[in-house]
C-alpha cells in the first residue's frame, strides 16, 4: 500500500477519488485553504470545481502540510502561479526518494522555467514525474475512461506512477520527454483559448480545426527549440490534450476564451471563469518565443489581445493575411 498526498483541491480531488477507488492505497487531500477543507468536510464534494463528485471518507483532508512526513508519492495539483511557494513549503517533509508526481500545467510567469526546473530547485531529494494528457477533472472523478502519460527521466519514478495510478478506466503510458510533455500540456492552453475566442466570434468548424492544427505547429517549433522530440507533440501530451481542452465545456481556457469573442474584457473573462492558465501561460510562451527567436503568430496575436488591449477581429486578420508559404515549412 503506498502513502499519497495529494495537494490541491480540484483537478487534485478528482484524482484523490481516483486513487482511493483502488483501495489499494492510503490517500490524503492537503489544501492550502481552511475553507476547501470545511466544505468538503461539510457537503462530502466540492461543490462549486467538482459538483456531484462525492469524496469517501476514506479520504483523508487536512491543511498540515507536515502529512507528506514519510509520503511515498507527493502528488501536486497547483496553479503554475503558486507550484514554487508550495514545494518551498513541503520540501521540508519529503523523504529523498519521494516520487514527487505533478498533475498540474504551466510554465513560471516571470522565470518563464518549466515545472520540471521549478521542482528540481526546489525539491532535489524527489524523484520528478509528470502526469499529463487529456484529463478532465469531471471526467475523471467520474470514472469515465481516460489516458494519460507520466513522464520522467527516472524510469522506475515513472513506473511507479504507471502502477499506482492504472485501473481499467484510467490507462498511464510512459514517456521520457518530460520537456515535451510539460509544454504541450502548457502551451494547449494559449490555443484553447483562441479557440473559445473564435467560438464567441460565432466561426465555424474550418476555423477552428485550422486554428488547432497551426497552433499544435507553432507548439511544436517551441518544443524543438528546447530540445523537446517532435513525436511527442503527436502523442496524448500533444494533439490529444490540445484537442480536449479546445472543444470541451469542460476547458476553463475555451470558456474564458468564448467570453473574450463576445467582447468582454481578457481580465473580466478570467475573473467570471476562475483558473485560466492560459492567460498567464500566454506571456510565458511570448517570452520564450521571443528568447529562443521562435516563430510564434498566433501566440503573438494573442498576447497582443490580452495584454495589449488589441482587436481580436484586427488579429485574425493579420494571421489570416500573412506571407504566402509551404504548409510544411521549417520547424526550426
Amino acid at each position: 500500500m503506498a502513502k499519497i498526498v495529494v495537494l490541491g483541491g480540484g483537478f487534485g480531488s478528482a484524482l484523490a477519488v481516483h486513487l482511493n477507488s483502488m483501495q489499494q492505497h492510503e490517500v490524503t487531500l492537503w489544501s492550502a485553504l481552511p475553507a476547501e477543507i470545511e466544505a468538503i468536510q461539510r457537503d462530502g464534494e466540492q461543490k462549486e470545481k467538482l459538483p456531484g463528485v462525492k469524496i469517501p471518507k476514506e479520504i483523508k483532508l487536512t491543511t498540515d502540510i507536515s502529512v507528506l512526513e514519510n509520503a511515498d508519492m507527493a502528488l501536486f495539483v497547483i496553479p503554475s502561479a503558486y507550484v514554487r511557494e508550495t514545494a518551498k513549503r513541503a520540501a521540508p517533509y519529503i523523504k529523498p526518494g519521494t516520487v514527487i508526481c505533478n498533475a498540474g500545467k504551466g510554465v513560471e510567469d516571470e522565470s518563464l522555467k518549466l515545472m520540471s526546473t521549478v521542482f528540481a530547485e526546489e525539491i532535489p531529494q524527489g524523484a520528478y514525474v509528470v502526469l499529463t494528457g487529456p484529463s478532465h477533472a469531471e471526467e475523471v472523478g467520474r470514472g469515465i475512461p481516460t489516458t494519460v502519460v507520466a513522464a520522467s527521466s527516472s524510469a522506475p519514478a515513472a513506473y511507479f506512477v504507471q502502477e499506482w495510478f492504472s485501473t481499467p478506466t484510467f490507462r498511464v503510458y510512459i514517456n521520457d520527454d518530460v520537456t515535451g510533455c510539460e509544454l504541450g500540456g502548457a502551451l494547449k492552453n494559449v490555443i484553447a483559448l483562441c479557440a473559445g475566442i473564435c467560438d464567441g466570434l460565432g466561426y465555424g468548424d474550418n476555423t477552428k480545426a485550422a486554428l488547432m492544427t497551426r497552433g499544435l505547429h507553432e507548439i511544436t517549433r517551441l518544443g524543438l527549440a528546447l530540445g523537446s522530440r517532435p513525436n511527442t507533440f503527436a502523442g496524448l501530451t500533444g494533439i490529444g490534450d490540445l484537442i480536449v481542452t479546445c472543444t470541451s465545456m469542460h476547458s476553463r481556457n475555451r470558456r474564458a476564451g468564448m467570453l473574450i469573442g463576445q467582447g468582454v474584457s481578457p481580465e473580466e473573462a478570467v475573473k467570471q471563469v476562475g483558473t485560466v492558465e492560459g492567460y498567464y501561460c500566454c506571456r510565458a510562451a511570448f517570452g520564450l518565443a521571443e528568447r529562443y527567436d521562435v516563430e510564434m503568430p498566433i501566440t503573438r496575436e494573442l498576447y497582443h489581445v490580452l495584454y495589449e488591449h488589441g482587436n481580436v477581429q484586427d488579429s485574425l486578420s493579420k494571421l489570416m493575411g500573412r506571407p504566402k508559404a509551404h504548409e510544411y515549412e521549417k520547424l526550426t
